[in-house]
């Protein structure tokens, strides 16, 4: 797609929200700014939202935002057909049972597929973590998805923390210092959620 059509059909949705809320490449103002420049990750102003995700997962349980703030967001795009998202996804599965108590949650977001394909996949590398149907791909489009994979972190507070176009060693040193500091933000109290 040439870059003029790109931007006005990105004008068209609202994914919007999160390309007008960059800061620009890790390094910005943000105090979490040198744990996300290691893993090249594009930073969100602090007052940035999330566009809203809305879907049911493949076991037919209803997720949003809204009902999972509170928690640190690791929000993962991917499709069963996409060669760099394989590795990732079981550094994600071992994040989430590692890591969901202390209020982490990972959410796959499946690319335009139907449920027995994400079923096959899922069981193949034993994923746990909520995987969301977006069989229309209107998950994606809102939040702006132009290659697989790509993950948004969002904040307890529900803000866009971050973003990565492409698989990160989300286990690695630095991606494990990021995900801690995260948790360790306080979780809003209920009046301000």
């Amino acid at each position: 797609m040439r870059r003029a059509s790109w931007v006005s059909w990105l004008a068209g949705t609202e994914a919007l929200l999160l390309v007008v809320g960059v800061c620009g490449p890790a390094g910005a103002e943000s105090p979490l700014a040198p744990l996300l420049k290691p893993l090249d990750l594009v930073v969100y102003r602090p007052d940035t939202p999330p566009p809203p995700l809305i879907g049911q997962t493949v076991d037919a349980q209803s997720i949003s935002l809204a009902t999972l703030r509170g928690r640190v967001l690791l929000v993962n795009f991917w499709a069963s057909w996409c060669l760099e998202c394989r590795p990732e996804m079981p550094i994600l599965e071992r994040l989430h049972r590692e890591s969901a108590a202390r209020g982490l949650a990972v959410i796959g977001v499946n690319a335009r597929e139907d449920k027995p394909a994400i079923g096959r996949y899922a069981r193949q590398l034993g994923l746990t973590f909520p995987l969301v149907l977006d069989r229309d791909g209107k998950i994606n489009a809102q939040y702006g998805v132009i290659g697989l994979p790509t993950t948004f972190l969002i904040g307890r507070d529900g803000r866009a923390v971050a973003s990565a176009i492409g698989a990160r060693e989300w286990a690695s040193p630095p991606g494990r210092a990021l995900i801690d500091a995260l948790l360790a933000e306080p979780t809003p109290h209920p009046a301000t959620r």
